[in-house]
């Protein structure tokens, strides 16, 4: 490992991901952020709490507990494709947004799983 790396084993505090899923149309149920894009309101949040990274996804398909079939082709006008938020930091970290979370998003699944990061370096140092 290059001197500058972030050393994930440093600490007994695991990483985690969580992940969240929910629908592009999707807004914020209540709170602050009421009536915002879910998606974008949950991404923000994440950045603001200084969480170490998040990405958004858009998927082409998928479907959850309501069995109801979202597609590229079905939703392209509708803008309700499946939306999937990841984000990756220490577990005590990701589980203090969890009560936000439960107010935010009205349906939806949220996970977490313990990660093993083998890499996590600081941009621009090779």
């Amino acid at each position: 490992m290059h001197t500058e790396d972030i050393r994930p084993e440093d600490t007994s505090d695991p990483y985690v991901i969580l992940r969240v899923y929910i629908n592009e149309a999707d807004k914020v149920e209540s709170g602050a952020h009421h009536g915002k894009p879910l998606w974008e309101a949950l991404f923000n949040d994440f950045k603001a709490r200084g969480l170490a990274g998040a990405t958004v996804i858009r998927a082409i398909a998928g479907y959850g507990v309501a069995a109801k079939r979202h597609s590229m082709l079905s939703e392209y006008l509708a803008l309700a494709l499946p939306i999937v938020i990841e984000v990756v930091d220490r577990e005590s970290a990701v589980r203090a947004v969890l009560p936000d979370l439960d107010e935010m998003i009205g349906a939806g699944l949220v996970t977490i799983e313990k990660v093993e990061v083998v890499i996590y370096r600081v941009e621009g140092k090779s």
